[in-house]
């Protein structure tokens, strides 16, 4: 077991007796160090869980992270209830609000789930069952290890003696807290729970239409609020004709706010507040909201694009972050150069929930919200920073989310409604955006540009490799696309290079699903596919003569816990496999279809993909993807596992196809599903997953089957068509 992911007696358990009898145990768990400025380890942050047991043995696990779709408040509890020995049909989840000091982080994205979890939830649940036993022991006076449980029942093996759970809760809850370190978690193979394919906690309620979705909170008196904001990006409110707005019937009130000047908080706009969100939209057609629009009016996908061609054709990068032997005297003894430019669009996220959020300002000032957020922390840190108000006067609740995938992970959303509602005592505001408000002012995927050079010797062995990264940078924010010195083939290739420059922008970027990589590993893989063409071999083989040789790399320490390193035999585990899976180089694709091939590693994910593709009626067509993922040594919940890897196959599909997000006059031009298609069913090929199952913890599942996807695509389609598909989304004449 990882140090990291272990829990301090000091903080791991408190207890306290419910009302009426039971049990209630509060955990407080440390998270993992993280790791300060120079790689020094600084005091590790807190994780918790919270289990109730009930007189009639009902067991309530609180869920403490945000569900967006991925599991999460299905996964986590199954970890605590396996070493509970709880019965999973006996058990109730539910929501925690959020709560740092009593829950530690909680947060949405990264696959950062499991493995930061997978041994800390664990844990407590180890420590409830130890405490349940020691109370049946004392109450039957005998030794608790002689003791066993299953399904919430204890049993005494020298006479058959039982009791429930529920029968020992009361006092098992004045017992003092385990020692962690003395806890013995369960081994593999004595899983019940964890490893069995159990469905999403909330499918119920959503097959039957339920309302469990942020934009489905509905309280007493509430009302309904739509807010405008400029089209460009960094304007500011000049003036508007709020006397026409608020003359709409149904209209209570219309008032401008000032933004914080922070894209990622409260900007500039209008807020109209009517008795439903319909009449509120009407409203706001009327307001004819003049603008200051500034410098960035003059941005456009035009003007990015001419940019980064020059500064790719200067070869002048602003800096080079790696390089390892000698690249130029690589180039320069080359019998083969291959040179190329890529290109990827900025892109959207679009959740199927449009983003909404509901606030009540209290008497006392204090905020009472319902956000449907990935992050809800810094939100309520940032809400309460913005009204001058104490972190603990901000209180949300965090519901289920109707899609995610990074959106959101950042909080502008809730800024709006609390502002909106600061302005309302008393009266509880629900703030809901349209289609193409969320379309137009999103954190989007950001574009990126490379120039790629590889150099092969007269054996076809690959002995330099140069990539010149040019992407975005807004006032030197962290980029969510920035691309790591570690991406593959680094490490592999003697003499390598990697060098950036950066464009200023106003376009607000965030983390979109496998943020870097979806981008990163299209590049890199479709550009391989074109070396080892030049090479005489095809993709899988190159990239198992890249890392013959390679030793494993050392594990670190970060904000997950312990980070396994970089092992090359998981790559060629998932090569192998997925090659096997598809019958790569050993049987022929159907007429007028080929195998393109894919693989990455991201999110401590490895995964090769295989894609059978076709062009019917000059458009791609994707009819098998053969997927083989190596996630580490278990897989606790084969029915969400399953989920995660098709959404993201079919998300990184839809990518490919046909998303781009174009600035034009600084503002998107895009607006809506019509012009902005999300992949839809009759695109979904079949999907094959297989698991490689190695010895290491068990790794999550939001975001490392995408990347490999898009380059296996196009992999394919040149195949068929003789041309490479340098630039994304695919058009008709990459087809041709």
């Amino acid at each position: 077991m990882s140090e990291m992911g272990k829990v301090s007696r000091r903080n791991f358990l408190r207890v306290g007796a419910l009302a009426g009898g039971g049990l209630m145990l509060s955990a407080a768990i440390p998270m993992v160090a993280r790791a300060a400025a120079g790689g020094a380890e600084t005091a590790s942050g807190t994780l918790s869980a919270f289990v109730t047991i009930a007189p009639d043995g009902l067991v309530t696990i609180t869920g403490k992270n945000p569900e967006i779709g991925q599991g999460i408040k299905t996964m986590l509890p199954m970890l605590i209830a396996e070493e509970l020995d709880a019965d999973w049909d006996h058990i109730k989840i539910v929501q925690g609000d959020t709560d740092g000091a009593k829950y530690g982080p909680q947060i949405a994205g990264g696959s950062f789930a499991t493995p930061m979890n997978w041994f800390p939830m664990r844990q407590v649940g180890a420590a409830a069952r130890q405490m349940l036993v020691s109370a049946a022991g004392a109450k039957w006076g005998v030794d608790p290890a002689t003791l066993t449980t299953s399904k919430g029942v204890i049993t005494n093996p020298a006479n058959g003696q039982t009791l429930s759970y529920g029968d020992v809760a009361s006092a098992a809850a004045l017992l003092p807290a385990p020692d962690p370190k003395a806890l013995k978690l369960k081994d593999q193979k004595e899983f019940v729970i964890i490893g069995r394919a159990i469905g999403g906690i909330d499918s119920p309620k959503i097959v039957h239409g339920e309302g469990i979705f942020g934009v489905d909170t509905l309280l007493p008196g509430m009302v309904y609020a739509a807010y405008e904001r400029s089209p460009v990006f960094g304007a500011k409110f000049v003036s508007a004709d709020l006397a026409a707005a608020k003359a709409m019937p149904g209209v209570i009130d219309v008032f401008p706010l000032k933004g914080t000047g922070a894209a990622d908080e409260l900007v500039d706009g209008v807020a109209v507040i009517a008795k439903n969100w319909w009449l509120a939209e009407q409203a706001r057609a009327k307001l004819n909201v003049q603008w200051d629009n500034g410098e960035w009016a003059s941005h456009s996908t035009k003007g990015y694009d001419e940019t980064a061609r020059k500064l790719m054709a200067e070869g002048k990068p602003a800096e080079a972050f790696r390089t390892d032997g000698d690249v130029d005297a690589a180039f320069a003894g080359a019998a083969k150069v291959i040179d190329a430019q890529y290109h990827y669009p900025f892109l959207a996220h679009v959740p199927m929930e449009p983003m909404n959020c509901t606030s009540l300002c209290h008497p006392d000032g204090a905020m009472e919200m319902w956000a449907p957020t990935q992050n809800p922390q810094p939100g309520q840190a940032g809400v309460a920073k913005m009204l001058g108000l104490k972190p603990d006067q901000v209180k949300v609740h965090i519901t289920r989310m109707g899609g995610g995938f990074g959106r959101r992970l950042t909080n502008d959303f809730m800024f709006q409604s609390a502002a909106i509602a600061a302005k309302m005592p008393g009266t509880p505001v629900q703030m809901i955006w349209s289609r193409e408000d969320d379309v137009r002012t999103d954190f989007y995927r950001p574009a990126g540009w490379h120039r790629l050079r590889a150099a092969l010797d007269a054996k076809g062995k690959v002995v330099g490799f140069d990539d010149h990264f040019i992407t975005f940078v807004a006032g030197g924010s962290y980029n969510p696309a920035a691309m790591s010195p570690d991406i593959f083939p680094a490490g592999h290739v003697v003499n390598l290079r990697y060098s950036q420059t950066m464009m200023n922008t106003a376009v607000p970027m965030g983390a979109l699903r496998a943020p870097g990589s979806n981008g990163l590993a299209f590049v890199t893989q479709a550009f391989l596919d074109e070396v080892a063409e030049a090479a005489g071999k095809d993709l899988p083989t190159l990239v198992m003569e890249l890392v013959e040789g390679a030793q494993k790399e050392p594990d670190s320490q970060g904000f997950t816990g312990t980070t396994v390193g970089f092992d090359p035999e998981r790559l060629r585990g998932v090569t192998k496999k997925a090659v096997a899976m598809s019958g790569w180089g050993k049987k022929k694709p159907p007429k007028g279809h080929a195998y393109g091939f894919g693989y990455y590693y991201s999110h401590q994910g490895y995964f090769a993909e295989v894609v059978e593709a076709s062009i019917e009626n000059g458009r791609p067509v994707v009819h098998n993807v053969w997927t083989a993922g190596d996630v580490g040594n278990q897989i606790i919940n084969p029915f969400g596992a399953l989920n995660q890897v098709n959404g993201a196959i079919i998300d990184g599909i839809g990518q490919a196809m046909s998303l781009a997000i174009e600035i034009e006059g600084g503002a998107v031009k895009q607006s809506n599903f019509h012009d902005y298609p999300l992949p839809r069913m009759p695109v979904t090929p079949e999907i094959h997953v297989e698991w490689v199952v190695t010895d290491h913890p068990p790794t999550g599942l939001g975001e490392p089957a995408l990347p490999p996807v898009i380059p296996a695509l196009v992999n394919a389609l040149y195949k068929l068509s003789g041309k490479r598909i340098r630039s994304l989304p695919i058009k008709p004449e990459d087809l041709a």
